[in-house]
C-alpha cells in the first residue's frame, strides 16, 4: 500500500468538518463558501467556447509552484502566527482599496519569490488564533522588517463568508483572497483537494463576476473572461495514466474546478512552494491543455451578491455539494 492510498484512509475515516479545508485548527472559510463548493454538476457559461478560445484552446496548464527554481522556492508560500504576533505598520499604494495596517507581519515572512525577487511578491500570513488571514502584494520590509511597504493588502476573517467591498481590489487583481486557492502539498497527499484552485490567464475582460470585486483589464468583447469566472476540468477527461499526486489535483479540477484571480500566463495554476514536491510529477500537468476546460455559471449558487455563501444542499451521503 503506498503512502497516498494510506492517507486517503486515514482522511475518510475523519470527522466531516475535517474534510473541508482547515490550516492550523482555523477554516478556510465556511463549508458553504464557494471556494469550496463543487460545480461538476453545474451548468456551462453560454459563453465556455469562446472563453477557451480566448485564452487558447492549446495552451497547457503550468504548475506554478513545487521546490526550488533558480535558487528560489516555486510557489505563494504563507505563514502561521500566534495571535499575539506583534502588529507592525504598513504602508500601501493603493491605500484606498486596501485593509489599513497594522499587521501581524514576522519580519522573516516568506516572500513570494524569496527576498530578491521582482515579481508580485505576495506575503501570506494566519493568526492561528483568531482565524484571520492577512495578504499583501508586492511586499517589502523596511527597517528590518519593522515596518513594511506593499501595492496593496486585505484582511479576510476565515469564520466568515464576507466580501470585499464591490470594485475593491485585494492583493489579487480580481478582489479575491489568495490562500484559499492554493494547491498544498499536506491536501495532495491527504488524497483529495476540497476547494476551487487559483489561475491566471493574459487577457480578462473589464468586468467580473461573483464572487470576484475587481477588474483589472480595459477589454471589454464578450469573448474575454471576466474576473472570477469559473473554470472546470471535463469530466470525460481521463488521468488514469497520471501519477497519484497529480491525479488529486485533477480530481479537484473536476469537482471544484478553478477561479481566475488574475491576470498573468495562461493557465498557471497557483500553489504552496514545498521542497516534498516532485516536479517532475507536476509536469505531467503540462499534457492538460485548455480545451480540455470548459466555463461554468455559478449565479445560481449566489445567496447575497456581497457574500461568499453559496446555495447548498446536503445530499443522502453526507456530504455537502453545490445545487
Amino acid at each position: 500500500m503506498t503512502r497516498l492510498a494510506f492517507a486517503m484512509i486515514v482522511f475518510v475515516a475523519t470527522p466531516l468538518l475535517a474534510q473541508f479545508p482547515q490550516l492550523d485548527g482555523c477554516p478556510v472559510f465556511p463549508p458553504d463558501n464557494i471556494w469550496n463548493t463543487p460545480v461538476d454538476k453545474l451548468p456551462l457559461d453560454p459563453n465556455s467556447d469562446s472563453y477557451i478560445a480566448t485564452i487558447g484552446e492549446t495552451a497547457f496548464v503550468h504548475p506554478d509552484f513545487g521546490t526550488m527554481w533558480e535558487g528560489a522556492p516555486i510557489g505563494i508560500p504563507w505563514i502561521s502566527v500566534p495571535g499575539n504576533q506583534p502588529l507592525v505598520p504598513v504602508t500601501f499604494l493603493y491605500s484606498d482599496e486596501s485593509d489599513p495596517g497594522p499587521y501581524p507581519v514576522p519580519a522573516d515572512a516568506p516572500i513570494e519569490g524569496g527576498p530578491a525577487s521582482d515579481g508580485d511578491r505576495h506575503v501570506l500570513v494566519v493568526d492561528r488564533d483568531d482565524c484571520v488571514l492577512y495578504e499583501m502584494f508586492y511586499a517589502f520590509p523596511e527597517d528590518g522588517g519593522a515596518s513594511w511597504n506593499a501595492g496593496s493588502g486585505a484582511v479576510f476573517d476565515l469564520k466568515s463568508n464576507a466580501l470585499r467591498p464591490s470594485g475593491w481590489t485585494s492583493a489579487d487583481a480580481a478582489g479575491l483572497p489568495i490562500l484559499p486557492g492554493l494547491v498544498r502539498f499536506e491536501e495532495v497527499m491527504a488524497g483529495e483537494i476540497r476547494h476551487a484552485l487559483r489561475f491566471t490567464v493574459p487577457e480578462t475582460q473589464k468586468a467580473f463576476v461573483w464572487p470576484a470585486r475587481h477588474h483589472a483589464s480595459s477589454l471589454t468583447g464578450s469573448q474575454y473572461p471576466p474576473m472570477g469566472q469559473r473554470f472546470r476540468l471535463r469530466a470525460d477527461f481521463d488521468s488514469s495514466g497520471f501519477s497519484a499526486e497529480v491525479q488529486v489535483i485533477l480530481a479537484a479540477l473536476k469537482k471544484y474546478g478553478m477561479m481566475l484571480a488574475d491576470n498573468g500566463s495562461a493557465m498557471y495554476i497557483s500553489g504552496v512552494p514545498d521542497p516534498r514536491w516532485s516536479d517532475d510529477n507536476l509536469r505531467e500537468l503540462r499534457q492538460v491543455i485548455a480545451s480540455d476546460f470548459e466555463a461554468v455559471d455559478v449565479s445560481g449558487l449566489m445567496e447575497d451578491p456581497d457574500s461568499g455563501q453559496a446555495h447548498t444542499e446536503i445530499f443522502a451521503d453526507g456530504f455537502e455539494s453545490g445545487l
